[in-house]
């Protein structure tokens, strides 16, 4: 199955949507939030927590209790190779994080097919695994 091709110019206009949604970071300025994007390039859910895998654990809840699928996931937080794994696990094929991957979570994301973004600010991104798709 070949992979729906992202631009990057999405990627970042969906990780500005989402800091507008972070309304927890917005009163404490510290939590980390994961979001989902849909195949449209819009921001559709967004959960918080002060951990990062508890936001995720949120957002892949709330997804699959919502029957929602397609589109892609952020991170405001460094991906680790568990993100990697309950994206994939969740039916999704491509992690977005404004910090650093981790070396495990690089290599799992290559052996699964998932796209790794990494350092996604200020209109820059670098592609750990499967960059073809970003376009």
């Amino acid at each position: 199955m070949e992979m729906q091709k992202v631009s990057a110019q999405t990627i970042f206009s969906a990780c500005q949507q989402m800091l507008g949604l972070q309304t927890l970071q917005q009163a404490t300025g510290a939590t980390h939030a994961c979001a989902w994007v849909d195949e449209n390039g819009l921001v559709g859910l967004v959960r918080e927590d002060v951990g990062r895998h508890n936001a995720m654990d949120k957002l892949i809840g709330a997804l699959a209790s919502q029957g929602r699928s397609g589109g892609f996931v952020i991170t405001t937080s460094r991906a680790s190779y568990e993100m990697v794994q309950k994206v994939a696990m969740a039916g999704f094929d491509l992690l977005v994080a404004i910090s650093a991957p981790t070396g495990l979570a690089v290599r799992i994301a290559e052996s699964m097919h998932i796209t790794l973004l990494g350092f996604v600010r200020d209109q820059q991104l670098v592609a750990y695994s499967h960059a073809d798709r970003i376009t």
